[in-house]
């Protein structure tokens, strides 16, 4: 019963181990020369600041909303590829109207103008 085990357990201090070797060589033999610009805080596109509460920019959350609109885009049209014999073309017309609502949704950013950028 254990026997099955060992394969998972020898991967699993192989991993370990490799990750400590690889870890040791990098503090060894990197460079390590911080300054004031390598340790300063960023975030976000924009430098830290005193209040937390400040405003952002509205391009940055439409930029944003784009990411996440073709991001979905992506994760769904690639199941649905492999599948689309088997779906017919109900299938194929329910990817139809999901492509035209990203579209819409495009079209609005672009007419918004979060595209430009200054």
């Amino acid at each position: 019963m254990l026997t099955s085990y060992l394969p998972v357990l020898i991967f699993i201090l192989v991993g370990f181990g490799l990750g400590v070797v690889l870890i040791s060589i990098n503090n060894i033999l990197a460079p390590h020369r911080p300054d004031e610009e390598k340790l300063s805080p960023y975030e976000c596109g924009f430098e830290a600041f005193e209040d937390s509460r400040m405003k952002f920019d509205v391009r940055y959350y439409l930029v944003a909303i784009l990411f996440i609109i073709f991001d979905l885009e992506i994760a769904f049209l690639f199941p649905w590829a492999v599948v689309l014999k088997q779906i017919g073309m109900i299938g194929f017309w329910a990817m139809v109207i999901f492509l035209g609502i990203l579209v819409v949704g495009f079209i609005y950013e672009w007419k918004k103008g979060a595209l430009e950028w200054e």
